[in-house]
């Protein structure tokens, strides 16, 4: 018995630390992990914010044809003729993003060169997307675009 409790013990000197030198580098492994999760929900988050913010420019943009009274298009009659306020609708949406927007171009366009309907209009929106842990260097560039025609 007594040998037994000299083997148990002289195992027990021998692991001794093992168990913190074990987590310390699952932690090496699981900390970058845990950041890269978050990182790419952002990604995605961001990119869905950018595609509502287009989907409600066009929203916008096809109600406020040539036969509303707060018109917004290249038509005669027009207020807004570049889409100045299709611009700020679209701003005002992706605000709702945490990411900085300094970055982001909204890019209306009437491909029928006008806001009388059935005339279709598009918003473009491109974004250089920026990291919520901005020391790592690394920036791309994503976009969203959306296409309606403007209703009578």
């Amino acid at each position: 018995m007594a040998a037994l409790r000299y083997a148990i013990r002289d195992f027990q000197e021998e692991t001794r630390g093992s168990a913190l030198i074990e987590t310390s580098m699952a932690f090496l492994l699981a900390i970058p992990l845990i950041f890269l999760a978050f990182e790419l929900c952002m990604v995605t988050y961001t990119q869905a914010i950018l595609g509502d913010a287009a989907r409600t420019g066009v929203r916008y943009a096809i109600v406020h044809g040539t036969d509303s009274t707060a018109c917004s298009g290249p038509s005669s009659g027009c207020a807004d003729q570049a889409g100045a306020n299709v611009v700020s609708t679209v701003q005002n949406y992706a605000a709702a993003s945490y990411s900085p927007l300094s970055t982001i171009t909204v890019t209306p366009t009437w491909p029928d060169a006008s806001s009388a309907p059935p005339s279709r209009v598009n918003i473009t929106i491109t974004y250089n997307y920026q990291p919520f842990f901005q020391n790592t260097g690394f920036s791309f560039a994503m976009s969203a675009t959306s296409e309606g025609r403007i209703v009578y």
